[in-house]
């Protein structure tokens, strides 16, 4: 008899990507054709968190079958969508990624070369630049009342100028379009806070590191392409309101009770001024974006 090889166990993943998704089924074909064709496929996990789409969402593992689907009845918010997929991740990395988000082959294997190497650094991003190559990583400072009132006005907050130059950057808040986060992080605290729906979470992400005295760091020479595309929840009342309730949230948890109490009485304000009944019923009782909470 020859002799028994033995087998070979798989790699466990370095990296999980996980995707948020609702309605997106174009954007999520690119962004995981371009995961796909990373560098070191075998260390990387895919996970897609359909958030209740109506479209073909749903069933792109049929056609993606080296990734793994966890498919929600209900759109429970990113906040809830984003755990479901950090509890189920393999990975000591995990990867938020947006569907508009599309990765060269190096991205997610030099990211994670730097959180390796660096225990000062919780998170790492690259810079995401439009198809043309033009910047458009949308970095901030912590979110204050006033950045928020205007987020939740529909305008524009304040961004921070990148050195593109440097090799890396400190960062206060990169948002959650493309950040990679060591999984023991997340875990230490208790994972996103659910109050949360939709917005928000990565904020106090933001929060977190700080109080942690750790960094978020930038690499404007390791870039994803950003490809603009419609908000699925512009002209939702129940989301505006998520929003609103989401940074009263986040004021009332950093800044005081009634700092998120008047944020959310100003938002209540602004909604019966408008006549939108159904935004105000949701700030009125704390609406989820699932309709089938209050907080």
């Amino acid at each position: 008899m020859g002799d028994i090889l033995p087998v070979e166990e798989p790699l466990q993943p370095k990296v999980s990507v996980i995707l948020v998704a609702y309605n997106r089924a174009g954007a999520l074909r690119r962004s995981i054709e371009a995961l796909e064709k990373s560098k070191d496929r075998g260390r990387l996990e895919i996970l897609l968190v359909d958030c209740g789409s109506q479209d073909e969402s749903p069933q792109l593992d049929n056609e993606f079958p080296a990734i793994i689907m966890l498919r929600l009845p209900h759109n429970f918010g990113a906040t809830k969508a984003m755990n479901i997929g950090a509890r189920t991740a393999k990975g000591d990395w995990l990867l938020y990624l947006s569907p508009q988000v599309e990765v060269a082959p190096d991205t997610v294997m030099k990211l994670a070369g730097h959180l390796e190497t660096d225990n000062d650094v919780v998170a790492v991003c690259p810079l995401l630049v439009d198809p043309e190559g033009r910047p458009v990583s949308r970095i901030a400072r912590i979110p204050t009342r006033e950045t928020l009132a205007a987020v939740c006005r529909g305008e524009e907050g304040p961004r921070v100028e990148l050195d593109l130059a440097a090799e890396s950057v400190s960062v206060e808040y990169a948002g959650r379009d493309a950040i990679m986060v060591r999984k023991q992080f997340i875990k230490g605290m208790n994972y996103f806070d659910e109050r949360y729906g939709q917005y928000w979470a990565e904020a106090d992400l933001a929060m977190q590191v700080r109080r942690a005295q750790k960094k978020i760091r930038l690499y404007p020479a390791i870039r994803a392409v950003y490809r603009a595309g419609p908000d699925p929840f512009e002209r939702d009342p129940l989301f505006a309101a998520d929003r609103a309730l989401g940074a009263a949230r986040f004021l009332s948890k950093y800044h005081g009770f009634f700092a998120g109490l008047g944020f959310r009485v100003s938002a209540i304000l602004r909604a019966l001024a408008r006549f939108d009944f159904r935004q105000l019923a949701a700030l009125v009782s704390g609406q989820k974006v699932d309709g089938s909470q209050a907080a």
